[in-house]
């Protein structure tokens, strides 16, 4: 039979079985280059809308910086982690087909072409990773490194500037830990490879390679212990299970962990080379001495650092540790900003609240703060909502000068959420082209409240009324999860309800990204978006605004800072709105420094502040600290993304962040003890105070407060934060920073004297709990399914003399309930006076102060204590007309369960009251229940 023959039956079978492979090949290439294709085509187009959209912002050179950045440390990544993998198979491949015979190899083994295309696959794939690691990873800190600013300090054990373990240390470690990985993983495949018939002992190639690839994994773990001594001054860790009370060098890091590090050093390369000499002699007793010998140094390094800890510096650690202690306390006051810290005396006086003090501090008693912003927010977003789509995220606090009067407000603003629209509205035109923008702002007042303890506004309704003038209320860019819009379309924008009708409005800014020409392709590719491309209601003039969330926004422009939670709008002084957040530069290299957190980062500042025009979407980075290092690290590495110029409007509405102040405040907390030894013993340890909010004790923020410093003659925003003693409740001290005008970021301390007792929060708190007309009031309240909301209780000190304030919310259980201010508590020394406004309780206050009244004199729900008459003494009692003494009716809840149920009822139409929204039943009804209670 004929099997080469084409003529046989057989022969157009095979013909057809090759053009078969063929097409199928050719088919499988064309597949293959079509996958290419679209993988390099999705991330071209990623690449080029991205540098568009950063380009219609001016900060395409920021995205080209990165950009160019990342393709060339892609680029070292692909070739180092390519090559060495090529290298390795090759050289696998090499020692078998050396070592064995064609006919013992697999046959895969003998064909040339299929062997080199896998070795070349499988180095693309590891290049490829190698490739994303790198740049993904190693972008920023290649950056860092090539335009660091110096520290111009230098830490005094290695004499190394600042900026060494800010970034050439944190390079040098990254560097190391991924050439150290990929030899690691190099060698275990080597091992795998070379002991099928134990090539390792056999073949001169098998053990070169091995050798050589063990000496570069020695010589990269040396590298590893030898900048171990300069973590020492990063971490209070000494072993792995003890920590020393220095942070950063220590005692035992200097006597024990550092000459280790370099003796494991020294052992790694001799190592090393041990077992490339017991390799080539086949001993394999020999190859495994050097890493059991690596080991039991590292055991005995801990050992001994464990023994030195426990023996030699526990139990004389004061002395053994106060050099290092000593620099611990130094350099953490200044990684903080602790160092030049205005501290004062303030005497704690309560015997100096007066009519004269109160009128020289007038502005301060008149931005008390009696409303509270959380709370707050639930009112804001039923009253001046109006429409189910519109949303208030947050209340923030702000200063103005309104009328030439400086004034402490709270201000929220108005956004859109189209999730909330009616279901048939919820269109693709009306998402994406109509309702497209927030409107407004609502803002009232700190210190009143109107006769149904809801805000006072200074600014509120559709469009926007009051003091302020607000010339562009649209917010087209905020804190809502923002879909991108079209704006200049065919639609005409709704812009707010009117009525029965709906006012409408157009785009009139030229910001945002062009769909004319090729753009309108890309974008509807990038949105995903079949209708931006082929929908005629989009123009040649219509223009894209995306990434609306100011949050999304930033850290698309500038993804290298932390950035602050809680961004704030204001009002300019052309009345645009605007948002402010605070850009956070942190590291956790600063030596010495304790970490403010989890995770070892010691040093954090707060340099640049971004404002986001809300109605543009316009970004601008303004530089607040020019001569902070890192800061300037940045600017040298993104210098068109930085504006030095700050506007005196935007300067303004500065506000030194609580999450900054926060941390400050509670390093200071520890670090105000500049005695050693006090130190050492934490004898002096401050902390946060607690206060009541509902019915549990949280732990006291920060708060905003318009008041004078004793020193100076005028009012001002201060940030401040009360200080108790560890486990005690009195006040010991507090910490404030400033935050208008040149004066921003000035931070001060007031200590009170340690002899006397000055109240603190909680001790207020208590006392509110504990008065027995307060608390009755209180638990009445409560009755019936309502809350009582304690609000923020505010210490305020004013000149030599501390008040307290605390607003009292109640809240109905119904859902549409709004919280409303029903009294205000002010405190001060041993008096408490609780009344329906700030004003009636402080003049209740001084009337008792300048007429002597302690606070035992004053009536309890039992009808204990008496007010004194201004003409009466104390032991004047009340006569009959026959002479006789007359005795005071000694039974006070006479008639307290019919009162009871006439207030319980009376409520309960409060309630309903409220439920309908009749304000002027509710109104009236909760005067009768207070005409009641007085």
């Amino acid at each position: 039979m004929d099997f080469t023959g084409g003529n046989g039956p057989n022969g157009p079978n095979e013909e057809q079985m090759k053009k078969m492979k063929k097409i199928g090949n050719r088919t499988g290439i064309i597949l293959g280059i079509i996958f290419i294709l679209f993988i390099l085509g999705t991330i071209g187009l990623k690449w080029v809308t991205e540098y568009i959209w950063m380009d219609s912002l001016d900060f395409g050179s920021v995205f080209t910086t990165i950009f160019t950045t990342k393709l060339m440390l892609g680029v070292i990544g692909f070739v180092l982690f390519a090559v060495i993998t090529y290298i390795t198979l090759f050289w696998i491949r090499r020692a078998y087909t050396t070592h064995f015979d064609a006919h013992q190899l697999p046959p895969i083994f003998n064909q040339k072409k299929v062997m080199n295309w896998i070795i070349a696959g499988a180095s693309l794939f590891i290049g490829l990773i190698g490739s994303l690691t790198v740049q993904g990873i190693g972008w920023e800190p290649a950056l860092k490194i090539m335009n660091y600013v110096s520290f111009d300090t230098t830490d005094p054990f290695f004499n190394m500037d600042i900026s060494f373990y800010m970034y050439i240390l944190p390079f040098l470690q990254f560097v190391i830990s991924l050439l150290l990985s990929l030899s690691i993983f190099i060698l275990i495949a080597e091992i795998g490879a070379y002991s099928v018939f134990h090539m390792y002992r056999m073949s001169k190639t098998a053990q070169a390679h091995l050798g050589f690839t063990v000496l570069v994994v020695g010589v990269l773990l040396a590298l590893t212990h030898l900048l171990e001594p300069y973590g020492t001054l990063l971490t209070n860790q000494v072993n792995l299970f003890q920590e020393s009370v220095v942070h950063g060098l220590s005692y035992t890091d200097r006597m024990i962990n550092i000459p280790v590090a370099y003796v494991l050093a020294a052992a790694a390369v001799i190592g090393a080379v041990w077992m490339i000499i017991a390799l080539r002699k086949g001993n394999l007793n020999a190859i495994a001495k050097p890493v059991i010998l690596y080991f039991a140094l590292i055991i005995l390094g801990q050992g001994a650092s464990v023994v030195v800890q426990n023996f030699v510096v526990s139990p004389n650690e004061f002395n053994r540790e106060a050099p290092y202690l000593q620099h611990n306390l130094d350099f953490t006051r200044v990684a903080y900003d602790l160092e030049n810290m205005e501290e004062q005396e303030h005497p704690g006086n309560v015997e100096s609240l007066d009519e004269d003090l109160i009128e020289r501090n007038s502005l301060t008693i008149d931005n008390v703060r009696i409303n509270d912003s959380r709370p707050l927010l639930d009112v804001y977003n039923q009253l001046q909502t109006f429409r189910t789509y519109y949303e208030f995220n947050d209340i923030d606090i702000d200063r103005y000068e309104i009328d030439g009067e400086y004034q402490q407000v709270f201000i929220g603003a108005r956004e859109l959420n189209t999730v909330d629209l009616p279901e048939q509205a919820q269109t693709w035109v009306n998402q994406n082209l109509r309702y497209t923008h927030g409107y407004g702002i609502a803002m009232s007042q700190v210190n009143d409240v109107t006769s149904q303890g809801q805000p006072q506004y200074m600014v509120r309704n559709l469009p926007p009324q009051g003091v302020i003038d607000i010339n562009r209320p649209q917010i087209y860019f905020g804190e809502e999860d923002y879909n991108s819009v079209i704006v200049d379309s065919e639609v005409d924008e709704f812009d707010y309800p009117s009525g029965d009708q709906n006012v409408t409005t157009r785009y009139e800014e030229e910001a945002g990204i062009s769909l004319s020409g090729l753009n309108r392709l890309l974008f509807a590719i990038d949105e995903g978006s079949f209708r931006i491309l082929v929908s005629g209601q989009i123009n040649g003039d219509s223009k894209l605004l995306q990434t609306r969330n100011i949050m999304d926004r930033v850290n698309r422009i500038a993804p290298f800072f932390e950035y602050d939670e809680d961004p704030y709008i204001f009002v300019r002084e052309d009345g645009s709105l605007a948002w402010m957040l605070d850009a956070y530069l942190s590291e956790e290299g600063y030596p010495y420094a304790e970490s403010y957190q989890d995770g070892g980062k010691n040093y954090i500042k707060n340099p640049v502040k971004v404002v986001i025009d809300a109605y543009t979407g316009e970004v601008n980075f303004y530089i607040t600290e020019p001569d902070e290092p890192l800061v300037q690290t940045y600017y040298s590495m993104f210098p068109d993304l930085f504006t030095e110029e700050i506007p005196e409007d935007v300067r303004d509405h500065f506000r030194y962040p609580e999450r900054l102040f926060k941390i400050e405040s509670a390093m200071y907390g520890t670090y105000h003890m500049t005695n050693l030894e006090l130190f050492y013993n934490r004898e002096d340890f401050w902390q946060f105070p607690t206060e009541r909010y509902y019915s549990e004790d949280i732990v006291m923020d920060p708060y905003y407060m318009t008041m004078k410093l004793p020193e100076y003659d005028e009012e001002e925003f201060i940030l401040m934060m009360p200080y108790t003693p560890r486990n005690r409740q009195n006040m010991i001290a507090w910490m404030g920073v400033r935050n208008d005008g040149e004066n921003y970021g000035e931070k001060f301390v007031y200590r009170f004297p340690k002899q006397e007792n000055v109240y603190g929060p909680q001790q207020i708190e208590n006392r509110i709990n504990q008065d027995s007309v307060i608390s009755q009031e209180l638990n009445l309240w409560s009755q019936g399914g309502s809350s009582v909301i304690r609000g923020n209780l505010l210490a305020i000190p004013i000149e030599d003399t501390v008040l307290y304030v605390e607003p009292i919310y109640i809240e109905s259980s119904n859902e549409t309930s709004l919280p409303e201010v029903k009294q205000v508590v002010v405190a001060y020394g041993d008096h408490i006076a609780m009344e329906a406004t700030f004003e009636e309780a402080l003049e209740e206050i001084l009337r008792r102060v300048e007429l002597g009244i302690k606070p035992e004199e004053i009536p309890t729900e039992d009808g204990e204590g008496a007010l004194p008459d201004e003409g009466a003494t104390e032991d004047e009692g009340t006569v009959d007309e026959e002479g006789q003494s007359e005795e005071p009716d000694t039974d006070p809840i006479l008639g307290a369960d019919e009162a009871l149920q006439e207030l319980s009822s009376l409520f309960d139409q409060y309630q309903e009251a409220l439920s309908s929204g009749d304000w002027q039943k509710a109104g009236e009804l909760m005067t009768e229940i207070e005409q009641m209670l007085e």
